[in-house]
């Protein structure tokens, strides 16, 4: 053989030996495609996309918040739902076409189907929403039903790297994942010399409780996780579930120095000022709940609404916010306004306005 031949067998066992090995990478990944899309959502389904998808529908404004933190273009959005009513918020969204009334009413197919999506985004676990049901009409014919919360403390970070996969935004995800850890790191060294005894005892009660006896917050609600890392102690998080019926007695005798209500169906939060006071309302209305007034919280004065938006995707932001209202003596030197602030005017591009915590002893 050759020189010249020899050259040009060496060189064909290297273009062989390597497609063998680059054959082998592929199937030790799981045999994916070049530069596939593989992501799973909170549902554990798995979805494969061979590009970012260039239509979506989206129900609710937490997965359009993510979206914004990562700097996907949302233009790719041709279906919304009623909750991206405030056009000062959303203007890209003036004219995007409704699927549905909200995020949890039925979802008009006829008009989502209009809109072409490729994927449509709905919550996860939320109880009111049968993401199942939806995936079952919608998977036929060619729609992927993503599913992801964005109200979970402990899966915030990845699900929006769910989103960040999705659209190529790991480095943003990298970025807005260290701010997350700066602030996170500033609330738990301020609070890591409190004994447990410190840590004020809190009840925190659903919306549900507006209608009913009350509904608390429980194990797996968002707001165990957040109450826990503000260096407070939710009492009932022993209870399973996310949300469960007590009897009054039970908050009586748990005697909490703090209760919380879950602010989603009062009028606060962003471009929201409470005009029809309906937090005082709220708060008298349980301060006179027979045998309340021998309550720690109602003695003290230490009872709080917290917008919705607390928790959502600015559930990190607004961290110090509920950490300064504990434990006030620590974060006394720390404006908490400012990482309010700074979620909206660097994420949403706009001013925060509105009235985002109701306080019962600014309420008299």
């Amino acid at each position: 053989m050759n020189n010249s031949k020899l050259a040009i067998f060496q060189v064909l066992m290297i273009v062989v030996c390597s497609l063998g090995v680059y054959q082998y990478s592929l199937q030790d990944e799981g045999n994916n495609a070049v530069g596939e899309i593989i992501v799973m959502d909170s549902n554990g389904i798995e979805h494969r996309f061979v590009q970012p998808p260039q239509r979506v529908a989206i129900t609710n404004t937490y997965a359009a918040s993510v979206m914004r933190m990562l700097d996907v273009d949302l233009n790719v959005v041709v279906g919304i739902s009623g909750d991206f009513y405030d056009e000062s918020l959303w203007p890209e969204f003036i004219n995007t076409p409704l699927v549905q009334q909200s995020a949890h009413s039925e979802i008009d197919f006829e008009s989502l189907l209009d809109t072409r999506p490729e994927i449509y985004i709905v919550f996860a676990t939320n109880g009111m929403v049968d993401t199942n049901a939806i995936r079952e009409k919608l998977e036929p014919v060619g729609i992927k039903v993503v599913a992801l919360d964005f109200y979970k403390y402990d899966a915030l970070e990845d699900e929006i790297s769910v989103i960040a996969s999705l659209f190529s935004k790991e480095a943003e995800a990298s970025n807005l994942f260290a701010e997350f850890d700066q602030i996170e790191t500033l609330v738990e060294n301020r609070i890591s010399g409190i004994s447990n005894a410190s840590r004020p005892n809190i009840v925190m009660e659903h919306h549900a409780s507006l209608t009913r006896d009350p509904v608390v917050l429980t194990g797996t609600s968002q707001w165990t996780d957040m109450i826990e890392k503000a260096g407070g102690r939710n009492v009932f998080a022993h209870l399973p579930g996310h949300t469960t019926h007590v009897d009054m007695e039970a908050i009586l005798d748990v005697n909490p120095d703090v209760l919380m209500f879950d602010g989603i169906t009062f009028d606060i939060g962003f471009n929201a000022y409470d005009e029809e006071s309906k937090c005082k309302t709220h708060m008298d209305f349980i301060a006179d709940r027979p045998g309340f007034d021998e309550v720690e919280a109602v003695q003290t004065d230490r009872m709080l609404i917290m917008s919705g938006e607390f928790a959502g995707p600015m559930m990190i932001h607004g961290l110090p916010t509920l950490a300064k209202l504990l434990h006030p003596n620590l974060f006394e030197d720390i404006d908490t306004d400012l990482y309010l602030d700074n979620y909206f005017s660097q994420y949403h591009d706009i001013d925060r306005t509105g009235k985002f915590v109701c306080i019962s002893s600014s309420e008299a």
